[in-house]
């Protein structure tokens, strides 16, 4: 099921099928350096059969949030598995967010693609689903996130702490979008 579409990607459900390019993405220590390691080998990585468990966990939406989850990341032009992008809820100070999560497969990095896939999943949360606010946790140290954070119109918030360490929020409400549409439209 297509969840969402922008010029060069698709981003759908996962299904079985994407195991074995899912698995590719996460037992690569550079994919998964910023990433963090509750559950995960010491060098963050998944074993085959964690991906397994992530991958059903995703297959229809998240459990609590159908609407919400993460989504196999298509490039349109090859119809390859280039990543997976979504919405996932947190609770944070006690206060409850989502999240615009993306994960683009390195052979596809310094395309834009990362920026255009949360580009796309910022409207579809905005438009479709109705959302006042989003957000994205980033490992301090992680410029391309932060980058692709800046450039959907997200701004720095806070630094907060949990067990697995630092990390920074950037928000967005959905008031801000227009401007950071304008933005895009200006460059």
């Amino acid at each position: 099921m297509i969840i969402l579409e922008t010029n060069r990607l698709l981003l759908r459900r996962l299904v079985p099928d994407d195991l074995d390019a899912l698995y590719a993405l996460y037992r690569d220590p550079e994919m998964r350096r910023y990433f963090p390691i509750e559950g995960a080998l010491p060098d963050r990585t998944l074993t085959y059969e964690e991906t397994k468990e992530e991958l059903e966990w995703f297959f229809n939406g998240h459990p609590r949030h159908p609407e919400l989850g993460l989504w196999a990341t298509i490039l349109k032009e090859s119809g390859a598995f280039i990543g997976r992008c979504g919405l996932l809820p947190w609770t944070i100070d006690g206060q409850d967010e989502v999240e615009i999560a993306y994960m683009i497969d390195k052979a596809y990095w310094r395309q834009g693609l990362g920026a255009e896939a949360a580009r796309g999943i910022r409207d579809y949360a905005f438009e479709r689903l109705g959302l006042s606010r989003l957000i994205c946790m980033i490992d301090p140290e992680n410029a391309a996130s932060i980058g692709v954070a800046t450039a959907i119109g997200m701004t720095f918030e806070k630094e907060c702490t949990d067990e697995h360490g630092p990390f920074w929020v950037y928000s967005m409400k959905k008031e801000e979008k227009e401007s950071a549409d304008f933005a895009d439209y200006a460059d």
